[in-house]
């Protein structure tokens, strides 16, 4: 334990340190709790979802996977900082590993498992097929994964509704784009980011429908030069307005946009800070109540191998305020935005759901 705090104060150290542009750029730094002779639960997880270190009163060993820097300001950070409110409200021992590849997840995965962790999250679709193949192996731990539809009797995935935050920023991209061509940048193709971009057109078409929605996917999280380079290419056709959902690169998708003195939109943090006068707002998703709440259904005893999904309605998708950005979006644009979000908050306005690729 000792040794587990003092690599995450190195790593909180570490995030103080750097620029936000030298954290753009990703690393391969690997951080882990060392192995220990006595796990905290020497059954782990039961079937119920209820944990012998649980059932004790004693802490839970919690890992955390992401594909890019836990220092991001996106989609990774927001990750682990669910990872640290598991440890500051509730006494979790917790771990992490960053930078991680497609093909290391699985290995990755079996060292948290056979170093006795109850349970060991995998951010992103990607870590689906990683947590049946290794669940299967260790079924006495706990498999959480967000973005996927992997579900066994020890797995379960938690998907956030993020189309719903790109069908907002697609209607305010429509709303303030004078050439009436806009772009959005993706990462790798996979459901959980192409349901966002879909949203994303779906939302610029309900205000304009003959608008050109210019996409692109840089095949990268973490390469933020190559969705710099995508977003020019899409500036330089005539795009005056630029969203992503790219995580780590899409930084990258945002600096063009500034250069370019054109608006763009941020994704799963609040990304106003990288470039106040560009970003107009951000669709944030609320990860740190996903894996609590994904935390708890273990202690409580309520997990189950389910895809669980969670959207506005619960909190879990939310905008960003618009700050000093709040003068130059028309009154009536606001307005007719709020409205839509309280729309889909009621269920009154359902965003239409679409995981395939448009060509």
């Amino acid at each position: 334990m000792e040794t587990m705090k003092k690599l995450v104060a190195m790593a909180l150290s570490l995030t103080l340190a750097v620029s936000m542009l030298t954290a753009c750029g990703g690393g391969t730094k690997e951080t882990k709790a060392e192995t220990t002779a006595e796990t905290t639960a020497e059954t782990g997880a039961e079937t119920s979802g209820e944990t012998k270190a649980a059932a004790d009163g004693e802490s839970l060993k919690v890992a955390l996977c992401v594909t890019g820097a836990v220092n991001d300001m996106g989609f990774c950070q927001s990750a682990y900082e669910g990872l640290e409110l598991l440890e500051e409200k509730y006494g979790a021992e917790i771990a992490y590993t960053e930078n991680l590849q497609a093909a290391d997840m699985a290995a990755a995965f079996t060292d948290y498992a056979s170093s006795g962790y109850d349970i060991v999250i995998g951010h992103g679709f990607q870590f689906g097929d990683p947590a049946l193949e290794v669940g299967e192996q260790y079924p006495d731990t706990i498999f959480i994964c967000t973005e996927s539809n992997a579900a066994a009797d020890n797995v379960a995935s938690y998907v956030m509704s993020c189309e719903q935050g790109g069908y907002i920023e697609g209607m305010l991209a429509a709303s303030m784009t004078k050439s009436n061509k806009i772009g959005f940048i993706g990462p790798i193709e996979g459901a959980s980011l192409i349901k966002i971009m879909n949203g994303f057109e779906d939302g610029a078409k309900s205000i304009n429908p003959d608008i050109e929605v210019q996409t692109a996917w840089t095949g990268s999280f973490t390469d933020t030069a190559q969705a710099k380079e995508a977003a020019q290419a899409m500036i330089d056709s005539g795009v005056d307005f630029i969203a992503h959902d790219a995580n780590e690169c899409g930084n990258g998708a945002i600096a063009a946009a500034q250069e370019a003195g054109i608006y763009a939109t941020g994704d799963s943090y609040d990304q106003h800070e990288l470039a106040p006068e560009t970003v107009l707002t951000s669709s944030m998703y609320n990860v740190p109540l996903v894996i609590e709440s994904a935390y708890l259904d273990v202690v409580n005893g309520t997990f189950k191998g389910e895809v669980k999904y969670l959207g506005m309605a619960e909190g879990v998708v939310e905008m960003a305020p618009y700050y000093d950005m709040e003068s130059v979006i028309p009154e009536d644009v606001r307005t007719m935005i709020d409205e839509k979000i309280e729309a889909i908050k009621s269920g009154e306005f359902v965003v239409p759901l679409d995981e395939n690729v448009r060509k």
